[in-house]
């Protein structure tokens, strides 16, 4: 079965449900943030395909976090991808409760976000926050974390600061994502050791001999910090734009989907668009799921994507 007829037949499944309403002005550039994170900016990018592909505009802001939680409160930005729960609660809940974020879907419903050690660590008793102080001479004293702004680093942050698990005297290394990684790899290597922020889905946790810490619960959430990713819009977006807001609930992600689209990217290949248009080529079923009941921009039919012709509804 060729690429075009699993398209025609995946796209056959969506089912009609009528055209909707217009949507406002307002909504036909769709404004998405991208914090840096390769799993945010690859799903970012294959939503910002789907949408120019169905008739709106889109802009991407590369901001930081605490400046996307502000941005959405205050009607700037429209759509973020990358709510990262428990872990992002301190920053978005206030803005939730109020009503001027307001949580779309749950993108991403099983997910992992805490601290890790390199596996010689972890093999020789470091299995748990409150051991991180015991090995301080063996860590030369550091934490590796991402982006300053960033949840995480503020609750390691916090930790050293309140002396919580003995961290006092221990140092925060903030840089970024590929920062972090770049040390930590290293350190790999060297067959050093290494504490520093680890998540799935990534593909780290192939590249890296690395295990999860325990006893961060109150901190990073029980289970070795479980979490899931939720897309979260500007107050009264599902109500402003009830199109996009369909299209973005449908979209849902996998942890396979996510690392195919990391890799693709962290091993070499840094067309991000060549990247992404690829995946949803090859993932016409799921493309096909997040349209269902979805629209053009102003109502339209959708008869085509990527220049491919799509079999009539039933």
């Amino acid at each position: 079965m060729n690429r075009l007829t699993r398209w025609l037949l995946a796209i056959s499944l969506v089912s009609s449900t009528g055209l909707q309403a217009a949507e406002a002005e307002r909504c036909e550039q769709v404004r998405l943030s991208d914090v840096g994170w390769t799993d945010i900016t690859m799903t970012t990018a294959v939503a910002r395909l789907v949408l120019g592909e169905i008739g709106y505009r889109t802009q991407i802001k590369r901001m930081s976090l605490p400046d996307t939680y502000r941005s959405l409160s205050e009607g700037q930005l429209d759509v973020f991808l990358g709510n990262w729960m428990p872990a992002q609660s301190e920053q978005v809940q206030p803005h939730l409760d109020s009503g001027k974020i307001e949580k779309l879907h749950t993108n991403l419903p099983t997910v992992r976000y805490t601290l890790a050690v390199l596996t010689p660590g972890y093999d020789a008793g470091l299995k748990d926050f409150a051991d991180i102080h015991r090995f301080k001479d063996e860590l030369g004293g550091q934490i590796f974390g991402i982006e300053p702004g960033n949840e995480g680093n503020e609750m390691v942050k916090g930790m050293i600061r309140d002396n919580v698990f003995g961290l006092r005297g221990f140092t925060l290394v903030e840089s970024s994502e590929s920062g972090m990684l770049n040390h930590v790899e290293r350190a790999q290597r060297l067959g050093k050791w290494a504490v520093f922020l680890g998540w799935e889905p990534h593909p780290m946790n192939e590249r890296l001999k690395m295990n999860y810490l325990a006893g961060g619960d109150e901190y990073f959430g029980p289970n070795y910090g479980a979490a899931q990713v939720n897309t979260v819009a500007r107050g009264n977006f599902s109500q402003q734009c009830p199109n996009l807001a369909r299209l973005f609930r449908n979209m849902t992600f996998t942890i396979a989907a996510e690392n195919q689209l990391m890799s693709a990217v962290l091993e070499g290949n840094t067309n991000r668009r060549r990247v992404a248009k690829d995946w949803i080529e090859n993932n016409p079923q799921m493309i096909a799921a997040w349209l269902d009941g979805v629209t053009r921009y102003q109502g339209a039919p959708i008869t085509k994507v990527f220049d491919i012709p799509l079999a009539a509804n039933d």
